[in-house]
């Protein structure tokens, strides 16, 4: 049974208040807002750029957490700041969260955020996707995506999969299904745990990083190890990945994607560095 206990995102969050005031201060400089990418009323980004004028850039795409049923990219800016500053363009994005999208709908969302900005700006200089909790299933899902079915691949260099979960057959068991409604097929087919010895890499060189924090609860830290390396048969190890575990100390299952606002932050600085590596 999953152990979900104090792991729901609570009304007040730091970054909230953080991301707001993000978002205000930089509507009137270098940004996009309220960007779709497609045709629902949910399907938005915001873009963040460097004050550099080339689109040739390197580009982090974000998806908020929350157990796909709460958050918003409205209040998950808070990491602009301190990429923006080293040349990276920020993309947030919304999708349409629990009860509204069923889980199909949001791995559907995010495949098309991804191609659109790939699209949209086709000179990047490599696409980098990162996810916190339910938004690091999200990001892994793209591990499995079948972009022939967008016209496009996009140029993904680097995943950071932060205290996500991989392995969704548990979560049909607790309390946190009854928006989800997920059946055992679905978590199944949803399970980048599951499915990732499958796949092989758009590109030999992309890297992945799991990360969980030192006081995340026992089970992110086994979904996250399992992921990475325990199943032989159904990790990144096995699928020809460049991939990289690392546990952060002394944060916990919010401070360790809060921190971000921080430039000499460890994850901020690990992010920069395999961007610019």
């Amino acid at each position: 049974m999953m152990d979900v206990s104090g792991v729901g995102f609570p009304s007040k969050v730091p970054w909230k208040k953080m991301s707001a005031e993000t978002t205000r201060a930089r509507a009137t400089r270098k940004s996009l807002l309220h960007v779709p990418y497609g045709d629902g009323e949910g399907e938005k980004v915001d873009i963040y750029f460097p004050d550099e004028s080339s689109e040739a850039l390197p580009f982090f795409l974000f998806f908020h957490g929350g157990y796909w049923q709460s958050g918003s990219k409205d209040e998950s800016a808070f990491m602009v700041d301190p990429l923006t500053a080293q040349g990276v363009a920020v993309v947030i994005v919304a999708y349409d969260i629990a009860p509204k999208g069923t889980l199909d709908h949001m791995v559907d969302q995010v495949t098309r955020s991804v191609a659109f900005v790939q699209k949209q700006y086709p000179s990047n200089k490599g696409i980098y996707l990162c996810g916190h909790s339910a938004g690091a299933h999200l990001a892994a899902m793209m591990l499995l995506a079948d972009w022939t079915k967008h016209g496009v691949t996009p140029n993904l260099r680097g995943f950071f999969l932060v205290s996500g979960v991989f392995d969704l057959e548990p979560i049909v068991y607790t309390s946190q299904n009854v928006a989800l409604q997920l059946t055992l097929e679905d978590a199944q087919r949803n399970s980048p745990q599951l499915k990732v010895a499958q796949a092989q890499p758009v590109d030999p060189t992309c890297r992945v990083l799991v990360v969980v924090g030192q006081f995340d609860s026992p089970e992110f830290h086994r979904q996250s190890w399992e992921f990475y390396q325990v199943l032989p048969a159904q990790t990144l190890c096995q699928g020809e990945w460049k991939a990289s575990f690392e546990e952060l100390h002394d944060v916990d299952h919010f401070e360790i994607v809060e921190n971000l606002i921080q430039k000499d932050n460890v994850l901020t600085q690990i992010i920069l560095k395999t961007i610019f590596q």
